[in-house]
């Protein structure tokens, strides 16, 4: 899996930023496409079979989310995990195929077919942490799980030159340390480096409800330091797109 996947990280010109620093995380978002009819057994899935082997095999916190407002025709739920590597995400699936435990309280999900499908389709998208965050966080928030607002952001760029100028305006350009001393309880910053949309990135702030979420952004915008970073020359035009999303921790939620 590795070898495979560093071989397409080399096709799109990314392999070499990742070898100069080893000590960021890798993140895997599993986006389940869902029916209605399906949320509820992939909850009980998620909380009663997936996670609680995650954590028998090392990985502590995993964070369920989903979004505050669903699309009717295509219901989503994201899974956020981290790992130390990429042998690390191989050593995880060989794991749970060796977990009876969870075999035996995935199997009712893992068996479905046709109109007993568990799910429509999963979608993957891998992360590597920025320099200026290499390791997730835990938010720190006041509010019950169902109150709080959790934001999702993804920034795609036209070409592979102005995703680097992107990351670069979060790192080396301060983003990262705005959102820090203005305390949006980021979750977590990084580059896809397989995914559906590339070249993104995607970071996931969290709030204890919308109006906190309301009152920071409003605090970002009017910062001083910010204004000055989105002035500059060098980070003109570097996003193309972007997608905001809004998701709330399920109850079984580590994050």
């Amino acid at each position: 899996m590795k070898s495979r996947l560093l071989s397409l990280l080399l096709v799109f010109g990314f392999a070499g930023a990742f070898a100069k620093d080893k000590g960021r995380l890798y993140y895997q978002i599993r986006v389940y496409h869902i029916k209605p009819a399906q949320e509820a057994g992939l909850d009980n899935f998620l909380q009663q079979a997936y996670l609680p082997a995650l954590h028998r095999a090392g990985i502590r916190d995993v964070g369920v989310f989903k979004p505050i407002s669903q699309d009717s025709s295509d219901n989503k739920v994201y899974v956020f995990t981290a790992c130390k590597s990429l042998d690390q995400f191989a050593s995880v699936n060989n794991q749970l195929q060796q977990d009876n435990n969870y075999q035996a309280a995935a199997g009712p999900f893992l068996d479905g077919y046709n109109e007993t499908a568990p799910y429509v389709r999963i979608e993957t998208i891998l992360l590597q942490a920025f320099g200026e965050m290499p390791a997730y966080a835990l938010p720190a928030l006041s509010s019950p799980k169902n109150e709080r607002v959790y934001e999702l952001r993804s920034y795609e760029s036209a070409t592979e030159r102005s995703h680097a100028s992107k990351v670069k305006m979060f790192n080396a350009g301060g983003e990262v340390g705005i959102f820090k001393r203005l305390n949006f309880n980021a979750v977590f910053y990084g580059s896809v480096i397989a995914g559906a949309h590339m070249p993104n990135l995607m970071y996931l702030t969290t709030f204890n409800n919308k109006a906190d979420r309301d009152a920071h952004w409003k605090s970002f915008g009017a910062d001083p330091e910010w204004k000055k970073l989105v002035a500059l020359p060098e980070y003109q035009h570097n996003v193309s797109h972007q997608d905001i999303i809004f998701v709330r921790p399920t109850e079984y939620s580590d994050i």
